[in-house]
């Protein structure tokens, strides 16, 4: 397979490779993996072989979309019509969508080969990947560890070259979380920016649909086909966020740039392996020519905020399947459902107000900085079969939710475009992540800036 996508795509546009190659060899990977990894929910091979063969048909005539012929996956939450969505939940084991996301179909009409679905935990809920339909994923770095989630078999298939782009979704960071355990590059677009409908109802203010991918290029190409408004989802805006490919294709020197840099924000617990690759990462982008802030706005953990939202948008979505579904939850499931049930109407407009405020004050905190990067992830990937880790730095994880992924929830909350890209590993050679954050609607600028990281790390 070729180093990426990127490089895959003009492979088959110069003919050097075809496109039922290309997924025949993907198809080839999954096989030969699926075993170990658990990654994948559904294989598409016979549909995945008849798109092929129509991308070499176009591939031909000299026609074709950026992604013509690349094998991708799309993650089993996102709707892709015909094949089984189950939102990882025995409630849904036989759903089929009607209809394509939008995404989806715009990856469709640029030519990208869907070979199949992967896996992410019920409802998403969790940043581990397991569920009871399907079960547990495992991370190609380290089969005894968790890829993370919710996006887990999107970053597991990645990492261990299945395809070089998957279609994931970020709501608390569940792009970002196994882009950093796995190793890969992770974007969550700016808010608004990617249609994420028709799909599940949950996480509406919160989650977006954005790329795992091998490289930043690849990356930067899944975004510049999956985004721009759509009528079929009323979030999404009409802006121009420049030529995305462009800035991580070309992303120059950092001279001139203002960047912020904090290992916790000011208060969130950071592994001690993390602050030193990220301490090394600070490095990195000194060198190449940024001016390095020691910054963040005021410290104030958002975990309260975002539970809010997420719990009770949570419960408007899944309470209705308490009833008849409830014993068919997967551990610890169901009593996220239901903490979302005692918040009124009036908690939800309060945080509204709350979140504005929040956001406003990041707002303020970019009119001073271009980016801040801060470590993606407070820890490496933890064990298998445990919902969380049980401390971080020595401080305890609360055990109801994922309060071990506080770095991930400013840009959820507040709509901000968030890069993570590799940075090293720790003792057990377990992938680290940088993530840059920047204020909305700057994608093409912290893919750049992740751009310029990525070709400095692979010189060292």
């Amino acid at each position: 397979m070729s180093a990426d996508a990127f490089s895959l795509a003009a492979s088959l546009r110069a003919g050097e490779v075809s496109a039922v190659a290309a997924a025949s060899a993907s198809l080839e990977a999954i096989s030969r993996h699926q075993p170990d990894l658990n990654a994948m929910t559904e294989v598409l091979a016979s549909s995945a072989l008849a798109a092929a063969a129509a991308s070499d048909a176009r591939l031909a005539r000299g026609a074709g979309g950026p992604l013509e012929g690349v094998p991708v996956t799309v993650k089993d939450h996102i709707w892709l019509a015909a094949v089984r969505a189950t939102n990882g939940s025995r409630a849904y084991a036989d759903f089929v969508p009607p209809d394509d996301c939008v995404a989806v179909r715009r990856l469709r009409d640029a030519g990208a080969v869907i070979v199949g679905k992967t896996n992410n935990p019920e409802f998403c809920y969790r940043g581990i990947t397991d569920n009871l339909v399907f079960g547990l994923t495992r991370n190609p770095r380290d089969l005894s560890r968790t890829p993370g989630g919710s996006s887990g078999g999107a970053g597991a298939s990645v990492a261990a070259g299945l395809t070089h782009l998957a279609l994931g979704t970020d709501g608390g960071g569940s792009i970002r979380i196994p882009a950093s355990f796995c190793g890969v590059v992770g974007h969550k677009p700016s808010f608004g920016l990617v249609p994420k409908e028709p799909g599940f109802k949950g996480w509406k203010s919160l989650s977006v649909d954005g790329p795992l991918a091998t490289s930043v290029r690849d990356a930067a190409l899944m975004l510049s086909v999956i985004a721009g408004p759509s009528a079929l989802d009323d979030t999404t805006v009409p802006v121009d966020v420049g030529d995305v490919v462009g800035a991580a294709i070309s992303p120059g020197s950092l001279t001139g740039l203002r960047i912020a840099y904090s290992a916790d924000l000011g208060f969130a617990p950071v592994d001690a392996s993390v602050r030193a690759a990220f301490a090394t990462a600070v490095s990195v982008l000194a060198s190449l020519g940024a001016t390095m802030i020691p910054a963040a706005p005021p410290p104030a953990d958002p975990t309260a905020l975002w539970n809010t939202f997420a719990l009770a948008e949570g419960y408007a979505s899944e309470g209705p399947l308490l009833d008849s579904w409830r014993s068919h939850m997967s551990d610890g499931t169901a009593a996220i459902v239901e903490a979302g049930a005692s918040i009124s109407a009036g908690t939800y407009v309060d945080a509204l107000h709350e979140r504005n405020a929040y956001s406003a004050a990041w707002a303020r905190f970019f009119a001073s900085f271009d980016v801040l990067v801060t470590p993606t992830m407070q820890m490496t990937a933890f064990p298998v079969g445990r919902l969380r880790p049980d401390t971080i730095e020595g401080r305890p994880v609360d055990p109801f939710f994922d309060d071990w992924c506080t770095l991930c929830l400013p840009a959820n909350l507040a709509g901000l475009p968030a890069t993570s890209v590799p940075a090293g590993t720790d003792a057990d050679n377990l992938p680290i992540g940088l993530q840059v954050m920047g204020p909305r609607w700057s994608d093409a600028l912290t893919l750049r800036v992740a751009a310029a990281f990525e070709a400095a790390s692979a010189t060292r």
